[in-house]
């Protein structure tokens, strides 16, 4: 990274006209407007851009921001990477009605490093300018930006410039960058092509550093691209990260079309959101309470879109100068982590209503226990370290999940994650390809709700073996995948009462009894099967012979399951029941002639048992697929002797 480039943004505020294109001019000597509109009327339309030079030598960047109404979103895009503001009153004008909700939206989106600038001093008396000063003290009482300094300046003959370029430079030194997180984002603003150079964006980087060559994923969408090129204040860089104004040239797919509002990040970061948890607060400015499940206009990043704001606390409404956790549920895709700031503006886009902070970038449509749900969002707000991990995965509605995701969710840099989850809270599962984390209270909860699941199980079908493990998998209350469940099945068992047989789960105190109606049916069964010998009934043949009425003939099957989990019958094929005595008949005939000739056909078999040919076959077939014989064209040949 050239040592001639600040981790800090400077941006401008304010009422349009209020000076704040013509201070970045005379203090830097670029020019932030940049469309032929803009230098036609007079007005800033779009984001400017430019630096600042520190007495250091380093360079801050400066994203210059429209200020007419009716470019909120424009302004509302360049705001969100603020380190420093420049917040401009003119003189003449004083406070106006941009010059609050400019304020507004600086305070939602935590910005609390700024200068506010009377402009246009030239054009004012000492008189006008105290009037000017107790303005802007009023207005910024109760913000972020409350004591900030004020100093007065001319663009036109330089008064109060040096003084400013001196207070820019001492809140800036020193300035510790919002820290790296691992996880490299760019909330796109442009995006444009240039003839043989290809696809060009700009943004200001938030979180890590991004390298030339690395791959990166844009979202929404997930289209791949590779850096080819990178820029600082239009110098070619190696590299580049958080708080930088930077301009990317990428490689991707050929009909690749991105614009702002889409966020380019580390291939890590693979998610968006659709619904998320927050602080959210309403300013003064919304002039009434805000009722749930009003329909909103949402501002993250570089993006806007439609959606819904849900009230997580026990009232009907929000009113202004209040707060509370609340659930966004958006219309589109929104890009967000932990700790990201929003604004919100109602759904015609006239006023903005107020904007917080993301706790949970996944909230959950089913929030019950909600007093347990606010709990956890609570600990993600005022929390750090293991506590806030904890409170993260308890709120999440899978059971667990990799120590790579949690640090994109919150935010953090995933060594720090790793590092904390070797706390003794969490325990570590296998995911099938990936090792997992949840909580130690989510796991006794799984464990709990199996053991209870099955013991109901056990209750409501006596005769039944256990529970389909498929069927418990998609009724627990936490998400799991299939291919990830028999880890976890197993470990349940090691740690508890369960039994896992094949596909089958049971308390070990589950045995199966034949006892009353069921007990005098299997005697019944048994004596029908043992009387046919080699040459069984099938069940419906079974039913009809023993003259079961049809709700006993439903019950078959399963009375059936239970003789053959208790040895009394073997289950040869589909339907296909025979008595243990004649199978185990059956079977030593087939050894003892083998033991004596190299292979046997299903002819001789026949012969062998005095039954008909299909009993042969099935006989057989069952002996093949458990390992007793194997089949060499249309004949048989004992397992052992297949060499």
């Amino acid at each position: 990274m050239p040592s001639n480039v600040a981790h800090a943004i400077i941006g401008t505020a304010g009422h349009i006209d209020h000076g704040k294109t013509a201070l970045i001019r005379a203090l830097t000597g670029q020019e932030t407007d940049r469309l032929k509109e803009e230098k036609e009327r007079g007005i800033s339309i779009d984001l400017g851009f430019a630096y600042f030079t520190l007495p250091d030598g380093t360079r801050a960047g400066i994203v210059d921001v429209p200020g007419h109404e009716r470019f909120i979103r424009n302004m509302l895009a360049g705001a969100h990477g603020i380190d420093l503001v420049l917040f401009t009153i003119a003189a003449d004008d004083g406070v106006m009605p941009q010059s609050e909700e400019h304020l507004d939206i600086l305070h939602l989106l935590g910005v609390g490093r700024g200068i506010f600038v009377i402009t246009k001093s030239d054009l004012a008396d000492d008189a006008r300018l105290r009037e000017v000063r107790d303005e802007i003290e009023l207005l910024a009482d109760g913000t972020r930006l409350a004591g900030a300094p004020i100093l007065a300046v001319s663009s036109v003959t330089g008064a109060g410039l040096d003084e400013l370029r001196s207070e820019i430079a001492r809140q800036l030194e020193g300035f510790d960058a919002r820290r790296a997180t691992g996880i490299f984002r760019l909330p796109l603003d442009r995006a444009f092509v240039i003839k043989g150079h290809g696809t060009i964006v700009t943004g200001t980087a938030m979180g890590a550093e991004v390298q030339v060559g690395q791959k990166l994923r844009v979202l929404p969408g997930g289209d791949e691209v590779r850096v080819r090129g990178i820029q600082v204040h239009s110098e070619p860089v190696q590299s580049a990260g958080r708080c930088q104004r930077v301009a990317l040239n990428l490689t991707g797919p050929e009909r690749m079309e991105l614009k702002r509002g889409q966020v380019l990040a580390d291939e890590r970061l693979d998610f968006t959101t659709a619904r998320f948890d927050s602080w959210l607060e309403i300013r003064p400015a919304a002039k009434k309470p805000l009722k749930n499940n009003s329909r909103i206009r949402l501002f993250v990043g570089t993006s806007e879109m439609l959606g819904r704001m849900i009230l997580l606390e026990d009232r009907v409404a929000l009113a202004p100068k209040q707060s509370a956790l609340a659930q966004i549920v958006a219309d589109d895709p929104a890009v967000v982590q932990a700790g990201d700031r929003f604004v919100i503006r109602d759904e015609t886009n006239v006023r903005t209503l107020g904007g917080g902070v993301v706790l949970n970038p996944f909230g959950r449509r089913a929030r019950k226990p909600i007093d347990a749900y606010r709990r956890n969002l609570i600990a993600l707000r005022d929390a750090s370290g293991a506590e806030a991990i904890e409170a993260l995965l308890n709120l999440q509605e899978s059971l667990a999940l990799p120590a790579g995701r949690i640090a994109c969710l919150l935010n953090r840099p995933a060594a720090e994650v790793i590092a904390t989850l070797r706390d003794g809270g969490f325990i570590k599962l296998s995911m099938g390809d990936e090792e997992g984390f949840t909580t130690r209270s989510k796991w006794e909860e799984l464990k709990a709700f199996t053991l209870a699941a099955l013991a109901e199980h056990h209750q409501a079908a006596p005769l039944s073996a256990g529970l389909e493990m498929e069927s418990l998998r998609t009724r627990l209350p936490y998400e799991v995948s299939a291919r990830a469940f028999r880890a976890i099945v197993d470990r349940i068992a090691r740690e508890t009462e369960v039994v896992r047989e094949e596909s089958l789960l049971r308390l070990k105190t589950h045995k199966v009894k034949l006892g009353g109606d069921a007990g005098e049916m299997g005697s019944r069964v048994e004596g029908a099967l043992e009387r046919a010998g080699f040459q069984p009934p099938d069940l419906k043949q079974l039913a009809e012979e023993l003259k079961l009425a049809p709700a006993a003939a439903s019950q078959l099957r399963t009375v059936l399951g239970a003789m053959e989990r208790q040895g009394r019958v073997v289950k040869v094929a589909t339907d296909l029941y025979f008595a243990r005595a004649a199978f185990d008949a059956a079977r030593a005939r087939l050894v003892e002639y083998l033991g004596h000739n190299r292979e046997i056909t299903a002819a001789i078999y026949r012969d062998l048992l005095g039954a008909s040919r299909k009993f042969a076959i099935a006989l057989l077939d069952y002996f093949d697929h458990n390992g007793v014989t194997t089949r060499v064209g249309d004949a048989r040949r004992l397992r052992s002797r297949t060499g």
